[in-house]
């Protein structure tokens, strides 16, 4: 598998096809396995409730603005590290705002996001505001915001990197992160880890099928949630019995 210049780890096209169908809630608890408690974006609403995000992170941090740093309406293309941002994402990128979950002014607007839906991107999150929100709905990009405001960024925000390691919603995020975003939010999977958290995230939802469907006929958790001995070992014959229906 080639790699990406600027992606150390690449995901499988399987790996990928199970986060996609995969809950935010499910990954955080095969996180939380592996020791990682801080993972899952808060706060934040999703404008595209009817897609999936799967992408790897491409970061842009804001620092507070200050009227000689730059606090014009009419932005500079070739030297604004928000617009420079916007022209550096890629396909499979999900552009991840750092606003310092300031929203009196919005961190990005429907023209660029238009932009970054064409060049391919996964999605937008922005522990900020975004502007011309209804637009939003009609674009084909997963996105996750914390509030809404019609005022341009550089009221608040002045950009100041892009591709270095941030924090959004309070959460660490680093350069080729893998994000995952459902109904519920988004959550961080470091990249080096993505792949195996995957899969097992798949058989932890395969399980939690079969639990689902004993507690739904009135079973007892006791021995069933978490599973025992004979849980398991009657999940695996029903495992057996049954067609593939997940992906």
């Amino acid at each position: 598998m080639e790699k990406h210049p600027t992606r150390p780890h690449t995901l499988s096209a399987e790996a990928t096809r199970r986060l996609k169908g995969t809950s935010t809630a499910t990954l955080t608890t095969q996180l939380l396995k592996r020791g990682l408690r801080n993972t899952f974006l808060g706060g934040l609403q999703v404008l595209r409730p009817d897609l999936r995000m799967v992408g790897y992170a491409f970061t842009l941090r804001y620092a507070p603005a200050r009227e000689d740093r730059g606090s014009a309406v009419h932005y500079d293309n070739s030297t604004d590290v928000q617009r420079l941002a916007v022209e550096a994402i890629g396909p499979d990128e999900v552009l991840v705002i750092d606003a310092r979950g300031e929203t009196r002014s919005a961190s990005l607007g429907h023209i660029l996001a238009t932009r970054i839906t064409r060049r391919g991107a996964a999605g937008i999150v922005t522990d900020g505001a975004l502007r011309d929100l209804g637009g939003f709905s009609e674009l084909p990009i997963s996105t996750y915001v914390r509030a809404a405001h019609a005022t341009t960024s550089s009221v608040i925000h002045h950009p100041v990197d892009m591709n270095v390691p941030i924090g959004c919603a309070g959460v660490l995020v680093m350069p080729g992160d893998v994000l995952v975003g459902d109904s519920e939010g988004v959550v961080v999977i470091p990249a080096a880890m993505a792949e195996e958290v995957a899969h097992d995230a798949y058989e932890q939802e395969v399980l939690e099928e079969f639990i689902l469907a004993k507690v739904d006929a009135g079973g007892d958790i006791h021995g069933l949630y978490p599973p025992n001995e004979a849980t398991l070992a009657e999940f695996e014959q029903w495992r057996r019995d049954r067609p593939a229906t997940r992906v």
